[in-house]
């Protein structure tokens, strides 16, 4: 196995161009205008690197680099040009060839899934991609804590957007424990949510995550897998795109042990449209792309941008890419005419070429090109004629592409989506136990007052009962005096009971006089005479009862 890629070389296979594996991780850059030839050399790397056991990843924008998947076929329109610029380089080896490819797509359509959770993605990422502000990554950074420390699983938007939401209904307690929480923040979060959610973000946050090792795979031949995302529907939601190839980027860098410079890299990504990536990109993600690309290398990773216009890349970017493949400009404006002087002042010059002119002189399939010399150095720029691949150059057919997902080493493995309980539904839940809650408070309460209110109204019932029932008594105590007034008027209005009553006193009034004198008789008179009374008829007692007696008859 070679340790080089041979890029190109000058006609007759002079000056050969080769991209030294041992330097493929520091960066590179394919730029050029459209139909110049910059998917060709693209096709021509990726299967280098294939063939040298390196796996890679492509973004597919046009739908054809999916032809890197199927061999160049001897009936194809490009077969003879491509046979014959092999022979005109020096390539000896040239023939039609496939690659190892893995299709996917963010969507599920053209290939398998690619899915993460929002946790994985975390809260320093996600605010640099939603453009947050300080308070406003703080109060997403509170959130993601939460969840941790209570046990909510952030997978999916609607999980972060509920958590969100828990967080503003607790703004008043979390504001003491972990600093100023506010509903307005929240609410400018839930706001960016819902624009990255309009883009297409819910099929990319979700389970199964993706496994970075079904990424970085060599099949039964040693060769590197390619892996191709479908992104042609992709670049309609540009935030999302670079929201997903700079989780991958710091993915990978998270994952992957320190490697230093390898014999050869553990992976090349080859980002397509890279304008995409840095177009109105705030200033804290674009510190963060260049952290990254600046980082990864030691990882064993290599980044390599395609754009049309090498101004698209920012200079803290630019200044990594140590491997330069320049196809023609256009230098039809002001800016075309910058690009072009920007472009060529980033090369080594070579004596003799003058670089500026020539970038506008390109052919189709020509490129100015500057690689890496085995000490590190850049090499002079050369004019250089693009060797061509060997894969199929042009899509795929849609049962072509069917059948390949279905017989890759990936399977069904990310196929189905998997929706286990997560923070959405255990905070919807604790919402509905606490709302049940309230509920039986809220009915035991007015239980209670029901009861409170019954007993109330038993009290006054039992005081109006005995109200009446006093009432009653009073007037029947009243009915009965007056009868008893009346009995008694009656009475003393009856002629009998005049008399009998004078009798009475009568009586009473001779029975006094008579008890009085036998009383005097019995203590002042004789002995003789007091036994002779006794003796004869009962005495004192006797007598005043027959004189009782006698009056009373005689009353009547």
């Amino acid at each position: 196995m070679s340790d080089v890629i041979l890029i190109g070389s000058g006609v007759g296979g002079a000056d050969p161009q080769a991209l030294q594996l041992r330097l493929a991780n520091r960066h590179g850059l394919i730029a050029g205008a459209t139909g110049t030839g910059k998917t060709v050399t693209l096709q021509r790397i990726v299967e280098g690197f294939s063939a040298a056991g390196v796996p890679c990843f492509v973004a597919d924008v046009k739908g054809d680099l999916a032809g890197l998947a199927m061999a160049g076929s001897a009936t194809a329109k490009t077969y003879a040009a491509f046979s014959a610029r092999a022979a005109e380089v020096g390539d000896t080896d040239w023939r039609s060839r496939d690659n190892p490819t893995q299709f996917w797509d963010l969507f599920g359509e053209q290939g398998h899934p690619i899915r993460t959770t929002a946790t994985e993605m975390g809260p320093l990422l996600l605010s640099r991609l939603l453009d947050l502000s300080e308070a406003q990554e703080g109060v997403l950074a509170i959130a993601f804590h939460l969840a941790d420390e209570e046990g909510l699983p952030l997978i999916d938007l609607g999980d972060l957007q509920a958590m969100l939401a828990n967080v503003a209904g607790r703004a008043a307690e979390l504001t003491t424990t972990y600093g100023n929480v506010t509903k307005q923040s929240v609410g400018a979060i839930q706001r960016a949510l819902l624009q990255l959610r309009s883009q297409g973000a819910e099929h990319f946050f979700g389970e199964p995550a993706l496994d970075l090792d079904d990424f970085i795979a060599v099949d039964d031949k040693g060769r590197g897998v390619v892996n191709v995302l479908a992104a042609d529907k992709l670049m309609a939601s540009p935030q999302l795109y670079a929201t997903f190839l700079l989780w991958l980027l710091s993915e990978l860098f998270e994952a992957l042990p320190e490697v230093g410079d390898p014999d050869k890299p553990k992976l090349c990504f080859f980002f397509d449209e890279a304008h995409l990536l840095f177009d109105n990109a705030p200033a804290a993600l674009l510190t963060k792309i260049e952290q990254v690309v600046r980082l990864i290398r030691s990882k064993g990773v290599g980044v390599y941008f395609i754009t049309q216009n090498p101004l698209d890349i920012p200079d803290k970017v630019a200044g990594q890419l140590g491997n330069r493949v320049q196809h023609a400009l256009r230098a039809f404006t002001p800016r075309d005419q910058a690009a072009v002087r920007a472009a060529a002042e980033t090369f080594r010059p070579r004596p003799g070429l003058d670089v500026a002119a020539a970038i506008t002189e390109l052919k189709v399939g020509e490129a100015l090109v500057s690689l890496l010399q085995p000490d590190g150095s850049p090499a002079p720029v050369a004019r250089t004629l693009i060797a061509p691949p060997g894969s199929r150059v042009g899509p795929i057919t849609p049962e072509e592409r069917r059948v390949l997902i279905e017989t890759d080493a990936i399977g069904d493995k990310y196929d189905q989506a998997v929706d286990r309980e997560s923070a959405e539904e255990m905070l919807a839940a604790k919402t509905q136990e606490s709302a049940a809650a309230a509920a039986e408070s809220k009915a035991a309460g007015a239980a209670e007052k029901t009861a409170a209110a019954q007993a109330k109204e038993d009290a006054r019932a039992e005081r109006a009962r005995l109200a009446v029932e006093r009432a009653v008594q009073r007037d029947q105590e009243r009915a009965e005096a007056a009868a008893r007034r009346e009995a008694q008027r009656a009475q003393a209005n009856d002629p009998w009971a005049k008399m009998a009553t004078s009798a009475a006193r009568s009586a009473s009034s001779s029975i006094g006089r008579q008890v009085a004198n036998e009383i005097g008789r019995e203590v002042f008179g004789g002995g003789t005479r007091r036994r002779s009374s006794a003796s004869s008829g009962g005495g004192l007692i006797g007598s005043v009862a027959r004189s009782i007696l006698g009056n009373l008859l005689r009353g009547r």
